[in-house]
């Protein structure tokens, strides 16, 4: 079949307003009723109603525009770097973001529906290849449409949209800021290898009460606890890479892989930030000694070395170096010697860590 075995359409065959009931037309096989040449059936709207429509879409506009400079405003004031912060970061980029979406969606809604006359829609059938009469019906009805939008006639229309859309457009650009600057050596290292203000190593507490943690107290094989270092328990950003999970083993359950070193009197601790994405690794069996993850189900050997013995994690749990002061209770005798959480948060800047270390 070729372009000229498709009879071009003569005219334009009227559809229906949306909302109107369907007219009676040619059944399958008759011949469309074509609409007069040159009548749209475009019914205007009330020039009043269409005023005071204008000005509610451009306040709509305005409030884009304010809306979406404060998204930019609150991206650069609202610096994240603890708990507190990123929620109320979180909360004005998201509250301003919002609220600039949803009056611009909001205002052109109101333009269209009470400032664009109605007319109705043609869907003609045509051949593939446009013949010039045809695209120059396409021209003028891009122009006419272009008329009847508004966007040429009202200009306080045209100006504050424009002025709605510039923070938004801009809005990306600000966003690239997320792509640094890099954690460096912060990751590595948590409260555990900082005295305390006496000079002292730092003691284990309990979670949420804050009991230190005697080891003569301690002594029921299969035991386990929760545990924060001292004078950090209220501090959600350190608890993030500082928290415990506290065993007691018999001497001869302890495998290779468990530095007892680093132990004292079967008393193990590990990190409880799971190595995969960082869910708190805080289930134990006890007859097997396993530390189960609840979020992906990576399993840890306890008396192992936390190796991982199933799931998707990549490394062992952190084990603490652990001991007793002279009044009994546990204590960590350094930090971490390995970083503590998913597996990426170790892949920090070398060089920044040798010149930390340097100095």
């Amino acid at each position: 079949m070729t372009d000229n075995d498709i009879e071009q359409p003569e005219g334009r065959v009227p559809a229906r307003v949306v909302g109107t009931p369907p007219a009676a037309g040619p059944s399958l096989g008759e011949e469309p009723v074509h609409a007069p040449p040159g009548d749209p059936g475009v019914i205007e709207q009330d020039p009043v109603a269409a005023r005071r429509a204008e000005r509610v879409v451009a306040l709509l506009f305005t409030i884009t525009f304010l809306a979406g400079a404060g998204f930019i405003a609150s991206y650069v004031a609202f610096q994240v770097g603890d708990i507190d912060s990123t929620a109320t970061s979180n909360f004005a980029l998201g509250g301003t973001l919002t609220l600039a979406l949803l009056s611009l969606a909001i205002g052109i809604t109101v333009w269209v529906r009470q400032i664009m006359p109605k007319y109705n829609l043609v869907q003609e059938r045509h051949a593939m290849v446009s013949d010039p009469e045809t695209r120059e019906y396409v021209k003028e009805t891009f122009l006419k449409g272009a008329n009847e939008s508004g966007f040429v006639k009202h200009g306080l229309l045209r100006r504050t949209l424009l002025l709605a859309a510039a923070p938004l457009g801009l809005a990306p650009l600000v966003l690239l800021k997320d792509l640094g600057p890099l954690p460096g050596t912060v990751l590595r290292h948590t409260v555990w290898g900082k005295p305390t203000e006496s000079g002292k190593p730092r003691r284990l507490v309990v979670e949420g009460t804050g009991q230190p943690i005697r080891a003569a107290d301690f002594n029921s094989p299969g035991g386990i606890l929760s545990v924060v270092p001292e004078g950090y328990e209220h501090d959600l950003n350190e608890l993030a890479k500082a928290t415990l999970i506290l065993l007691k083993l018999r001497q001869e359950e302890f495998k290779s892989g468990t530095n007892l070193n680093w132990t004292h009197d079967g008393i193990v601790a590990y990190s409880k930030i799971c190595t995969h994405v960082g869910c708190p690794a805080a289930l134990y069996e006890q007859t097997t000694h396993h530390i189960l993850c609840p979020c992906h189900q990576s399993t840890f050997d306890a008396a192992d070395g936390a190796k991982v013995i199933f799931g998707p994690a990549a490394r062992p749990l952190p084990q603490l170096p652990i001991g007793i002061d002279d009044e009994g209770y546990l204590i960590a005798k350094s930090d971490f010697h390995v970083p503590v959480g998913p597996s990426f948060w170790e892949r920090g800047d070398a060089e920044a860590e040798a010149r930390e270390t340097k100095s």
